[in-house]
């Protein structure tokens, strides 16, 4: 009976046509020396996810694939965003696989915190958060806002890990039973700690990009920012009515000491203070209809089903068409 577990390395790519060709030789290192140190299994992947990149980054990862057995890859039907190119992996992969690990394209992450994190698995935990052990790297901004977010997620309710990103091992179990999350507004740094299981964090530091650019710029963490915000708590919500109460009370409070005012004769017309009260109150019902709409527009969403990933291609499949072969694709060794 084998008892080394199958690991396949799921890297989701976008635009990466200049970083690609840097980083694959060093998955494949760190792939051939888990396998060799006897962690995994021989039968272990790397699978590239091609998130609709509009330069080379499939042609490539079709090349790397037909020079290497241990290399798969799989293409979206159009861009879909990268938690989404991340579903798509694991969900090809669970039934494939015991592990596995996802991880950026772009070398930044440091990969032996796998070997850790495959320890650890083998230590009986399910998940294994890669956590960042500082933020060196990072500008003043970035590293101020990032530490601000995960606070207000966290005094919001939502149960995250600090400083976590999406370098994470999971177990085939775990996946099999997060398929039961049928969101489509992902944020999947917050959803796993909801599956449950035993859990561990491995931290590392960062490095810098190697090649290429970001192609996350400000709006897209903006945008996954919120999708963390409303897709885990609605706690934006209560806030809202308890301060559309505070300002009622204030405003009834006003109105009392209006007609007092007038009862008295010392009313005088104040275009100033009316502007103001105006101003203040158009501007908490806007604000509070806004996030409303949010949640209302992410219900609507919901409602549609629609899938979250569509795969166009597989490199095996292409290598089957050639072959002419009925190779089913990778399986299980």
């Amino acid at each position: 009976m084998n008892t080394k577990p199958v690991l396949w390395i799921i890297i989701p790519c976008y635009n990466e046509q200049e970083v690609l060709p840097v980083t694959a030789p060093m998955f494949l290192d760190k792939l051939q020396f888990l396998v060799g140190s006897g962690r995994v299994d021989a039968g272990s992947r790397i699978l590239f996810v091609n998130d609709g990149s509009r330069d080379r980054t499939w042609e490539i990862i079709c090349d790397l694939a037909d020079k290497d057995s241990r290399i798969l890859g799989i293409s979206q039907s159009r861009n879909r965003g990268h938690q989404n190119a991340l579903v798509a992996g694991m969900m090809e992969a669970v039934d494939r696989c015991d592990i596995t690990i996802t991880i950026d394209c772009d070398g930044q992450d440091d990969l032996n915190a796998m070997d850790e994190m495959v320890d650890q698995y083998l230590g009986g935990c399910e998940i294994v958060y890669g956590v960042r052990s500082d933020r060196d790297t990072d500008t003043w901004f970035k590293r101020t806002t990032a530490q601000g977010y995960y606070k207000i997620l966290g005094g919001l309710g939502a149960e995250v890990v600090y400083n976590h990103a999406d370098y994470r091992l999971v177990s085939s179990r775990v996946l099999r039973e997060f398929a039961n999350f049928k969101e489509v507004n992902l944020y999947l740094r917050g959803m796993f700690p909801l599956v449950g299981f035993k859990s561990t964090s491995v931290y590392y530091s960062r490095k810098e990009r190697l090649a290429g650019d970001s192609h996350y710029p400000l709006r897209k963490m903006l945008a996954l920012a919120f999708d963390g915000i409303t897709s885990l708590s609605i706690k934006p919500i209560h806030l809202i009515t308890g301060l559309g109460i505070g300002v009622a009370l204030i405003s009834f409070v006003g109105v009392l000491w209006s007609v007092i005012t007038h009862i008295l004769g010392g009313t005088v017309a104040g275009w100033a203070s009316m502007t103001c009260i105006i101003c203040f109150l158009g501007g908490i019902q806007l604000l509070s209809l806004g996030v409303i709409g949010e949640y209302v527009g992410k219900t609507y969403m919901e409602t549609k089903q629609r899938p979250r990933y569509i795969i166009s291609e597989r490199t095996w499949e292409k290598k089957k068409e050639r072959a002419g072969s009925g190779d089913d694709g990778p399986a299980r060794e």
